[in-house]
C-alpha cells in the first residue's frame, strides 16, 4: 500500500516550525530530510525514523518496524499530532547524523 499525499502534507504542515525540511517521493513512500539529511520517511502512511540516540531517547517505547520487505527496522513515531515534539525530534535527530556525501558520477 503506497502512502498518501494527505498524510504527507499532514506530516509536513507538522514540522513547518522547521527549517530545511525536504522529501524525495521512491516508489509510492517518500524519505524526508532535515538539511540534506535522511531522518526517515513515511511508509503505508506511518511516519518511521532512523532509530538513532536521540530517536530512541525521545521515543524510549517506540516499538521497531520495517519499512518495506528487506529493510533496515525503524522506529515508528506514534505522536504526530505533537508538532513540538516532531519538531525537537527532528531537530535533534539531524543534529547527530552525519552529512550525506555526494555520489560519484560514473564516467
Amino acid at each position: 500500500m503506497a502512502s498518501s499525499k494527505g498524510y504527507l502534507d499532514f506530516i509536513l504542515e507538522q514540522l513547518s516550525e522547521l527549517d530545511g525540511v525536504s522529501t524525495r517521493a521512491m516508489m509510492g513512500e517518500y524519505i524526508l530530510y532535515v538539511g540534506g539529511k535522511i531522518v526517515g520517511g513515511i511508509y503505508d502512511d506511518r511516519l518511521l525514523v532512523k532509530p538513532t540516540k536521540a530517536a530512541r531517547t525521545l521515543m524510549p517505547n517506540a516499538p521497531f518496524e520495517l519499512p518495506y520487505e528487506g529493510a533496515k527496522e525503524m522506529l515508528l513515531v506514534d505522536n504526530v499530532d505533537d508538532r513540538a515534539f516532531l519538531t525537537e525530534l527532528f531537530r535533534a535527530m539531524a543534529r547527530e547524523l552525519p552529512t550525506q556525501k555526494p555520489k560519484k558520477k560514473n564516467r
